[in-house]
Parts: structure tokens; C-alpha cells; sequence
């Protein structure tokens, strides 16, 4: 049985939890395919940059359970995921992931609506009369 990597990424409110395995480069994403999930070009240069970078593509399967967020956020936070996992295996490719800003959790988050108030910060218009 091939070792499997398990980590975990996010982003805004989507989670990325993947299990990677030594083999071709197959990526199975919720049940499809990576072409198939990700239909834009960008998105899916996003989730292979990791693999790019270190010069690994092609040689680990990628399983993945996506949730939460838009389609954006789940793609950086499978970013993450991965580069995550290519430094558990292999702690050399650490300074070059790090380096890139690939294993740096983005804290940002939507701020939440707070009462009395349109919307965060938004307030309701003023009326003189």
C-alpha cells in the first residue's frame, strides 16, 4: 500500500481535505475530474502551482474532498492542501513553498453583519426630515 499524505487547507470559508498518493498525476475532485471541476484555465494554474514549483507534476495522485466558499477560494485552498503535503513528504521543498507564499494561510474572512446596520459597516441613510 503506496503512503498517503493527508492535509488539510482553507481559505475564506472553503475547506480543502486531501489525501495525495505517489502515482501519474490524476486528480479526483468531490468524485470528478480536475478539467471537470475547475473549468477555468486560471483556477486550475492555481491548484498546480505547487506541483510547478517543485517540479513534481505528474508523479502523485490527488484526492480531494472541497467545501464551503466559492469556486475561487476552494482552488487556493486546495493550493495550500498541496503544498502542505509536498513539504510533509519532502521538508527540502519547504524555503521554495515558503518562499512563494504557499503555505500561508490567508486569514482573510468576510466580516459579519452587525445589527442596527445595512450591512458590516454600511448604516442605514441618514434622513434630516
Amino acid at each position: 500500500m503506496a503512503e498517503v499524505t493527508n492535509t488539510l487547507g482553507r481559505r475564506k470559508t472553503a475547506v480543502a481535505r486531501l489525501y495525495m498518493t505517489p502515482g501519474n498525476g490524476a486528480y479526483l475532485i468531490n468524485g470528478r475530474t480536475l478539467e471537470d471541476y475547475f473549468p477555468s484555465e486560471i483556477l486550475r494554474i492555481i491548484v498546480n502551482q505547487p506541483f510547478a514549483l517543485t517540479k513534481t507534476e505528474g508523479s502523485y495522485d490527488v484526492k480531494v474532498n472541497l467545501d464551503g466558499g466559492g469556486i475561487k477560494g476552494q482552488a487556493e485552498a486546495l493550493r495550500l492542501a498541496i503544498s502542505r503535503a509536498l513539504q510533509e513528504i519532502d521538508a527540502e521543498r519547504r524555503p521554495a513553498l515558503k518562499k512563494e507564499g504557499f503555505l500561508t494561510r490567508d486569514p482573510r474572512m468576510v466580516e459579519r453583519k452587525k445589527p442596527g446596520r445595512k450591512k458590516a459597516r454600511r448604516k442605514f441613510q441618514f434622513s434630516k426630515r
